[in-house]
């Protein structure tokens, strides 16, 4: 059997912004028993060059519904980035997975083959479907989840893989 293009991308993304949004109750909870400021975590970066966890959690969302929209041959929806707690983030999210689940497997599968242009400041990117969920939306989305965690692993938030993985 094949996997679809709609069980590789929406119920992939669902379920990883789902565990973001549990990691961001463990964060918030974390701060308060600590007495920690939030902008403490949510300003946090792993390196000085790096984006900030506010910004990992952005962009995670920002690739999740893009990539949504693109396969399903939409244009992707327009988010402010002006979250500034973890309720705001969580609210992101929830607006993400709400955008996600408009979609049905009719939207997107069948889009493996479709045509898709990405272009930025400097230059114009070129896929198909396949090519820009495998090797461009679902990286670039893992990127941003895996960081977010690592800011806040590496700021002592108690979450381990199973709070990455998240439950089913």
């Amino acid at each position: 059997m094949r996997a679809s293009m709609y069980s590789l991308s929406i119920p992939v993304f669902r379920k990883y912004l789902s565990s973001l949004s549990a990691i961001l109750d463990k964060a918030a909870a974390h701060a308060q028993e600590r007495k920690i400021e939030p902008a403490a975590l949510l300003e946090a970066r792993l390196y000085p060059d790096m984006l900030t966890f506010t910004r990992q959690i952005q962009l995670a969302s920002d690739f999740a519904k893009g990539a949504a929209a693109r396969l399903a041959d939409e244009a992707p929806p327009k988010f402010d980035d002006v979250e500034v707690g973890f309720e705001e983030l969580k609210g992101r999210i929830a607006r993400t997975i709400a955008f996600l689940d408009r979609f049905s497997p009719a939207k997107i599968d069948g889009s493996d083959e479709r045509a898709i242009e990405i272009k930025t400041a400097t230059r114009t990117l070129s896929f198909t479907g396949l090519e820009f969920l495998a090797h461009f939306s679902l990286p670039s989305f893992f990127f941003h989840v895996t960081t977010a965690y690592a800011i806040l692993r590496h700021n002592g938030v108690p979450i381990g893989k199973s709070d990455f993985l998240g439950r089913d």
